[in-house]
């Protein structure tokens, strides 16, 4: 229990300088969430509940503490992550760099779909804000601009963009908002698109990268409704797809392996669900709720401040030394994540625009 209450201290330091406006109860009961959690390593409410340093003993007064909680308006998703995205980002782009957000999406089993918009560090992904949808399906244009528009009204003055999202993303109504934004992008098209490429009869992506290990095709015109953009197509040996990668600017081998930045995407996956906090264990069947434990989770890893401290993204200097975990994990197969050393996008980091070199 100590440990945790020393926990909760350092959290809800940060918390209340992160959050000034919402009532100090909240946040005492939120830093003592986190707490559990930092310790239990799971979202589930019945095993937060007997960690909990409350007063009294009745396990079921505990759980329905927690679930108060979490459908407390005050802490909805966006209000805990905006502190702690607009830092990210600030830090991200203090010499000028450009900013690579990466817009993906898993599955909670069966339970909910989770779309999350990142910022890319390194070989990794930093969780800036999420959108919770009940069921396995494809999160569509409207939850995807929900968290584009939150995090544009985030970004600081004057920073350049680049969005990175795979295939079951882009659609007309995303090009027609990275347009009006000035945002770059490299996304990742199905084969079965339309497309007109200057030259010849309309046809599909899949047909001009059919037979090609590399081909660029700058200003074509996408979907029936006649999208401008540019077309960057590598086929790797041994692959049985091609990228075929749309983006706003030249199109060459560089910039179409800009994408794999992407893939920083997959280790913060790991490490939200069941290789790291096993989110699919919550128990809470409500997406708001999923939401929040999702924000929690966010503010496990970058505890004792959300927002503050002279740390980077992605590396934090805890108050106080972690405790080992005490749940005890269960022994899975090791899966590779990410690109191989022999592929081609690990031979070329991609083009210094994304990079931000000179």
């Amino acid at each position: 229990m100590s440990t945790i209450l020393t926990m909760a201290e350092a959290i809800g330091r940060g918390l209340r300088q992160a959050l000034p406006k919402v009532r100090q109860t909240v946040v005492r009961k939120l830093a003592l969430a986190v707490g559990a959690m930092v310790e239990m390593r799971t979202p589930n409410t019945s095993e937060l509940a007997n960690v909990l340093p409350l007063e009294t003993e009745r396990a079921d007064l505990r759980e329905q503490w927690l679930r108060r909680l979490l459908k407390n308006p005050l802490i909805a998703s966006p209000v805990l992550l905006e502190p702690w995205g607009r830092h990210a980002l600030a830090v991200a782009s203090r010499h000028g760099q450009r900013l690579l957000l990466s817009l993906d999406q898993t599955d909670l089993g069966n339970r909910f779909a989770v779309l999350m918009l990142g910022l890319v560090i390194g070989d990794r992904a930093l969780p800036l804000t999420w959108h919770v949808e009940a069921g396995p399906a494809n999160i569509g244009f409207a939850g995807q601009k929900v968290l584009l528009e939150r995090v544009r009204d985030w970004l600081p003055a004057a920073v350049e963009v680049v969005l990175l999202a795979d295939r079951c993303y882009p659609s007309l109504a995303l090009f027609e908002w990275l347009q009006a934004q000035g945002w770059h992008y490299r996304l990742r098209l199905k084969g079965n698109l339309n497309v007109d490429p200057g030259f010849g009869d309309i046809t599909t992506t899949g047909e001009l990268a059919a037979g090609y290990p590399e081909r660029y095709l700058p200003d074509v015109r996408l979907f029936n409704h006649g999208v401008p953009t540019n077309l960057g197509i590598l086929h790797e040996a041994g692959h049985p797809e091609p990228w075929i990668i749309a983006m706003d600017e030249t199109p060459n081998r560089a910039t179409v392996l800009d994408y794999h930045r992407r893939w920083g995407v997959e280790p913060l996956f790991s490490d939200v669900k069941s290789r790291g906090f096993d989110l699919e264990a919550t128990q809470t069947w409500k997406p708001p709720s999923c939401a929040i434990q999702s924000a929690w989770i966010v503010c496990c890893c970058s505890w004792p401040s959300p927002c503050t401290g002279a740390s980077a993204p992605g590396k934090t200097t805890p108050a106080i030394t972690r405790p080992r975990w005490k749940k005890k994990l269960k022994p899975k197969r090791i899966r590779t994540i990410g690109l191989l050393k022999s592929s081609l996008a690990a031979l070329c980091p991609g083009s210094s625009a994304v990079c931000g070199c000179s």
